[in-house]
């Protein structure tokens, strides 16, 4: 039997992540992409409710919300500022690794360490030569004793300037690819860690997305999260978990666009009517809400499978390139529905469409989802 209705748990969460939304992030959003700034007071009152990292297991005292719970959450944050909610998210993505491969100490440690306080954790995989091809990573891995020298610089991290501890990638040889590809836990607070350059981005502003480097860092034995050639499994284990989140953020992107783009069409008239009567502008609208709700069901569908432990590769896949393509397409598609003050920073559909760009980029590019799903499809 299929049921798509949500529980009253759920009703009351997304109530809540809604009122939430609209009192906390939505007032602050603009001045925080013009200013590229996160706003750390938001955050904690996110992290006090519950909404950051919610799927976090009661062992390590999190609220044990199901994967399903989370992607309603994150659509929710999303519709406010998905650059805030990126930032937010980020914490699960980090715990990610942990809950598949950490040991029971280890999850004591760092995943208790993000219930216990609002800190931040990050995801640090990405290099300047190593995107889509995470196998290529350089980071150093070398053998110290009873634990590892880490060197070299990871990219575009997402909460970089602000995490407590990192989930690190690195190789402990290069020309194997994958198969010399480790996974450590590395705190910010090592000697040898370091921040460098802090991105200006164009959309997700208000996420913190930097540099991180490292310089001779020491990871001890009990930081190892996974050995040689088991890191790279690891962190593609952690996207096929966490690719619906990035389906859900387009989902609240998309749903902010529309209802902005609805209420506009309401109100502007051209040609002595109302612009919603154009059935040109009524074809748009149309085509958002279409989008909008086929990404929902895929999102819905690729968490579900989370939560039922399914190898879900190809339809977090699905619902990741879905998602972020269908997002760019109505983010464009709702500037042009407020014509030229869609292109005026007044308007938040701008700021819709910059912050939707990155859906397409960031875990996996659609071309790299579609490179998945094809793969499957052929080995089938």
């Amino acid at each position: 039997m299929i049921d798509f209705t949500l529980t009253e748990e759920q009703e009351a969460l997304v109530e809540m992540a809604r009122r939430f939304t609209k009192e906390q992030i939505v007032p602050v959003a603009a001045e925080c992409d013009r200013n590229g700034t996160f706003p750390h007071e938001v955050f904690k009152a996110a992290w006090e409710l519950g909404l950051v990292a919610p799927n976090l297991p009661e062992s390590v005292g999190g609220a044990g919300l199901s994967e399903v719970d989370h992607v309603l959450i994150t659509e929710e944050l999303a519709y406010g500022c998905s650059g805030i909610q990126t930032s937010m998210t980020a914490n699960a993505l980090a715990a990610t690794p942990l809950l598949i491969a950490g040991t029971d100490a280890q999850r004591a440690k760092y995943l208790g360490w993000l219930t216990r306080e609002p800190i931040y954790a990050a995801y640090a995989i990405t290099e300047a030569g190593a995107g889509s091809d995470a196998a290529g990573i350089t980071t150093k891995a070398k053998p110290d004793g009873d634990g590892y020298r880490l060197n070299g610089e990871k990219c575009y991290i997402t909460n970089c300037s602000y995490a407590s501890w990192y989930v690190v990638f690195a190789t402990v040889d290069a020309s194997k690819r994958h198969k010399g590809i480790m996974a450590f836990i590395v705190e910010r607070a090592w000697e040898g860690v370091s921040v460098g350059k802090k991105e200006d981005k164009m959309g997700q502003r208000a996420s913190d997305t930097a540099t991180l480097v490292l310089e001779n860092v020491f990871v001890p034995a009990d930081c190892v999260l996974s050995p040689p050639g088991e890191g790279f499994k690891v962190a593609m284990q952690t996207f096929d978990r966490t690719r619906p989140d990035i389906g859900a953020a387009a989902c609240g992107i998309m749903r902010r666009a529309l209802e902005e783009s609805v209420a506009y069409a309401k109100e502007r008239e051209t040609f002595g009517v109302k612009i919603g009567q154009h059935q040109m502008v009524q074809a748009m609208l149309a085509n958002m809400a279409i989008g909008y709700e086929a990404t929902r069901l895929l999102v819905h569908k690729a968490a579900f499978m989370v939560d039922q432990g399914s190898r879900n590769s190809t339809i977090a896949s699905y619902s990741k390139a879905f998602g972020a393509d269908t997002a760019m397409q109505v983010t464009t598609d709702a500037v042009q529905v407020f014509g030229g003050n869609g292109y005026i920073r007044e308007y938040p559909v701008e700021k819709l469409m910059r912050d939707a760009k990155i859906l397409q980029i960031y875990e996996g590019t659609s071309q790299i989802q579609r490179l998945v799903i094809a793969r499957a499809l052929l080995a089938e």
